[in-house]
């Protein structure tokens, strides 16, 4: 099973050049922790969290309606594209130790798989399981 099969692709994103404001609000509105980050062609340029909110805008006391979104995204990105396979996702996220990947075809955001999304294509479950597996044992190394 390839990505595009089980991605979602009404991904909610912002444009780099909008407030840090406007990602907030977006963020609360759909209940989401990131959004995907895209200029006005709709490349995708970066991703931005409510963690990159809270520690690169708020705590450096910058005001949110001042700061553009770019100033405060994350770039280095991992990316697949739609026509990756399923069971390689999943490694390429174990490997990151991410939760979500956006989806790019030429560069261009067409969707986001989650490992939630994963776990659903049953064929796929125990990938996704042992990647989930691999991020928590990560997250909990540094906790020590």
């Amino acid at each position: 099973m390839l990505v595009g099969d089980i991605m979602t692709d009404q991904v909610i994103s912002i444009c780099e050049d909008e407030p840090v404001t406007a990602a907030a609000r977006l963020i609360k509105q759909n209940n989401i922790g990131s959004l995907p980050v895209r200029d006005n062609k709709g490349k995708l340029k970066g991703i931005v969290t409510d963690r990159d909110i809270v520690l690169r805008c708020v705590a450096a006391e910058d005001d949110p309606s001042d700061v553009k979104v770019g100033e405060i995204m994350s770039r280095n990105l991992v990316t697949i594209s739609s026509t990756t396979d399923a069971e390689n996702a999943a490694k390429v996220m174990a490997k990151a130790q991410i939760r979500r990947v956006p989806v790019t075809d030429n560069g261009i955001l067409v969707g986001i798989v989650a490992l939630g999304d994963l776990a659903r294509s049953s064929q796929y479950e125990m990938e996704a399981a042992e990647a989930l597996s691999e991020i928590s044992a990560a997250f909990r190394r540094r906790l020590k």
